[in-house]
């Protein structure tokens, strides 16, 4: 029997990204980039931080920026799981997604870092107050 599509699920631990019908996938493992097709082999696959392309039945392509993670091809079932991921309708859209998404990270990352060398010193404070002669 010839399938003329499959279906594909993409999701982080936090959330759904994308489940429907496609007629083709595109991605990049750690031995380069692929495309899938309904009727292609059966296969597991480690990806690589990328962007991932389906095209849905007709002229429709939806890309995903997706950090690393594990395809599953089983059938005409694509299962994918990223540690994180952004939908774009387009190549210019996604890339503005994730230049804010990365600029949110860098906050969060400056935050922890300073709260982080606020513990340091409290630490460092509480040891020398130890060392001290009562």
């Amino acid at each position: 029997m010839q399938h003329v599509s499959m279906q594909v699920v993409i999701h982080t631990p936090q959330r759904l990204l994308f489940a429907g019908q496609a007629e083709h996938l595109y991605a990049v493992a750690e031995n380069g980039s692929f495309g899938l097709l309904p009727n292609h082999s059966d296969f597991v696959t480690a990806l690589q931080p990328s962007v991932l392309i389906v095209r849905e039945p007709g002229p429709k392509e939806l890309f995903f920026a997706v950090d690393e993670g594990l395809l599953v091809k089983q059938n005409e079932q694509v299962k994918i799981a990223v540690r994180r991921g952004l939908y774009g309708e387009n190549l210019d859209s996604l890339n503005q997604a994730l230049a804010q998404t990365f600029a949110e990270l860098d906050e969060d990352e400056r935050k922890a870092r300073s709260a982080m060398s606020r513990l340091e010193a409290s630490v460092v404070r509480r040891f020398a107050e130890l060392g001290r002669p009562l």
